[in-house]
């Protein structure tokens, strides 16, 4: 299946409705009507459509022990020789082509957190939805999408470098802006920042800090590293750096565009078969990527509150304040509460950005079965 015709005309650039420095307007907080003392207050816009959230809750609830946990297409796909398996997605050989299953395993802190429902499909959803409309910023390896869950892709040398781009000074993670700014770091990957600044401050200007893959964690580097290092050449390092500051830049007008703030993402690119750099991986998903709703951030950033987010922060915090996520051996289970308020979310990103709605999977089908029929389907036709 081709990806999808964009919604705008990329040629011309999104303005967005009010610039970032203005006041946005602020909104109550609706309260839930199962609240927890693990759940974060929800902005208005999160309760906006109180049934369909309703709905999408009820069929996380009901999905819960039916999740995309783990695939096994190298033995159910005739042609796949082996499996790679990454925090969220399975990727498999498929000879000339990648095929790429994004599951609904929720990683966090190096590791696996919870399984969320729905999650896969979301996110594979919404990386082809920015795929196709970044189109002309960056070519992608994006061969055919034959399943809710999967992307096949063309087969790329990848390079050992994640470009993270933030506009904000946040996080909570050991390698975020925020903890190595409050420990009192102010050169970071080669970006020197100013002295005084306060939690998710915006930043004078969007930035690159990049980080090397590594077996278990990733690892912050600077531009002059990775050349020495011999990650990236000068002229590699230099077009991927111009790329993704421009789909970072493209990405926050469109998000804004539709009330949210883009805070920080990262990119992978790699080198397809004839040497062009492409992009990889996925795009401005709630997993590689940091949102707020926009209308609230400046009136709860001058209280000193934290922003209203829509991504999986409060997830890293509640695991955070229940065990330590990178030394314990076994952790607790996420509460299911939690859980399906992420399925929320991650629908509701989805729907905000795009202006689709999410569909829903049929709760009796095998979410496996058919991947499995779909891909071999694909591959044949390749």
């Amino acid at each position: 299946m081709a990806l999808r015709a964009p919604l705008q005309n990329p040629s011309k650039p999104l303005r967005p409705k009010h610039p970032l420095v203005s006041s946005f307007r602020s909104r109550s907080l609706i309260p839930m009507a199962r609240q927890t003392r693990w759940l974060p207050s929800i902005a208005a816009s999160l309760h906006h459509d109180a049934a369909h959230r309703d709905e999408v809750l009820r069929a996380a609830r009901g999905s819960l022990g039916h999740c995309l946990s783990e695939t096994h297409l190298e033995i159910t796909v005739p042609g796949l020789t082996s499996k790679a398996r990454g925090k969220v997605r399975d990727v498999y050989d498929g000879g000339d082509y990648l095929v790429l299953v994004t599951t609904d395993r929720q990683s966090a802190f190096d590791r696996v957190l919870a399984s969320i429902p729905f999650k896969g499909q979301v996110l594979n959803e919404t990386s082809l939805w920015w795929f196709n409309m970044t189109q002309h910023i960056t070519p992608n390896a994006v061969v055919s999408t034959p399943d809710k869950n999967v992307t096949i892709a063309k087969k790329c040398s990848v390079f050992p470098v994640e470009f993270v781009v933030r506009g904000f000074v946040t996080g909570s993670t050991d390698t975020s802006l925020w903890t190595v700014y409050n420990k009192g770091m102010r050169n970071y990957c080669g970006n020197d920042l100013p002295d005084g600044m306060v939690k998710n401050q915006k930043l004078p200007g969007n930035i690159i800090t990049p980080t090397t893959k590594g077996v278990d964690h990733d690892v912050p580097v600077s531009p002059e590293e990775i050349i020495k290092l011999g990650l990236m050449t000068q002229d590699e390092f230099d077009e991927v750096s111009s790329k993704a500051l421009k789909l970072f830049a493209y990405g926050q007008q469109v998000a804004l565009e539709n009330g949210l703030l883009l805070v920080d993402t990262k990119y992978e690119f790699g080198k397809g078969p004839d040497g062009k750099i492409l992009l990889v991986d996925e795009v401005h998903t709630p997993d590689s990527s940091r949102y707020w709703i926009a209308d609230s951030y400046e009136e709860r950033f001058a209280a000193g509150l934290e922003p209203e987010n829509v991504d999986k922060e409060f997830l890293r915090l509640w695991f955070k304040n229940h065990c330590n996520p990178y030394e314990d051996k076994v952790l607790p289970d996420a509460p299911e509460e939690l859980v399906c308020e992420l399925a929320w979310r991650y629908i509701f990103l989805f729907e905000k950005i795009t202006r689709k709605k999410f569909k829903l999977p049929e709760t009796e089908e095998q979410i496996h079965d058919r991947i499995s029929k779909n891909v071999s389907h694909a591959l044949s036709c390749l």
